[in-house]
């Protein structure tokens, strides 16, 4: 399912994040204070706007609220990173991710009303897109690009229901490689499984056929 992001900040970590989410389909606008950081990226991102995002007047002409998903990416300035959080939940955003680097600064934006802090660099940065790409996705591995491992749970509508009787390749464009629940993780589950109501699948396939059956969920 598309979702419609804004993402503060477009350092290394805002911008890489922002190029995952766009590969991944995904509505994006950027925001920052340089001007160069903007016509940097303008070329690759349609909505790109160039401003004071610790101000209200600024963030209140965006729309907050149409966006599904916040994360404000501030790398440098902390202050910034908790004033611009604090606005976006006065002018009632959905949710906001905000970048904590260290354990005081992950809990001050707890308690600012951040709905999630993250610490994410490097290889972390794209698993994160594909998480707040995705409803319900619990854990990811890529494999090479378009590809990954994904672990999300079943459809309602499978429990009770076989492997072979579902015919999930067909229908979805995705392979199970296991199934998990609180009680067992089985590699090579036979045609004749019945899945149970608690029971999450480890699936491999195009990144896209993924987010489609995860959409589903």
């Amino acid at each position: 399912m598309k979702k419609n992001i804004l993402i503060i900040g477009m350092g290394r970590f805002g911008t890489r994040l922002a190029e995952k989410l766009q590969d991944l389909g995904h509505d994006v606008m950027i925001v920052d204070k340089n001007e160069k950081a903007i016509e940097r990226l303008a070329m690759r991102f349609a909505d790109a706007q160039i401003g004071d995002y610790t101000t209200e007047d600024m963030l209140s002409q965006l729309d907050i609220t149409s966006f599904d998903n916040v994360i404000v990416t501030i790398g440098d300035n902390f202050e910034d990173s908790m004033i611009t959080t604090m606005l976006l939940k006065r002018l009632g955003a959905k949710s906001v991710f905000t970048r904590a680097r260290s354990d005081v600064e992950y809990e001050l934006l707890k308690k600012i009303g951040a709905d999630e802090v993250i610490y994410a660099d490097g290889d972390a940065t794209d698993k994160l897109a594909v998480r707040l790409g995705g409803n319900n996705l619990y854990d990811y591995i890529e494999l090479s690009y378009g590809y990954a491992i994904f672990e999300v749970p079943i459809l309602k509508y499978w429990e009770g229901k076989t492997l072979i009787e579902l015919d999930i390749r067909r229908r979805y464009k995705i392979n199970i490689v296991a199934i998990k629940n609180e009680k067992m993780l089985n590699p090579t589950p036979s045609p004749e499984y019945r899945f149970r109501q608690d029971d999450h699948i480890l699936v491999i396939g195009n990144t896209r056929d993924v987010f489609k059956f995860d959409s589903k969920t």
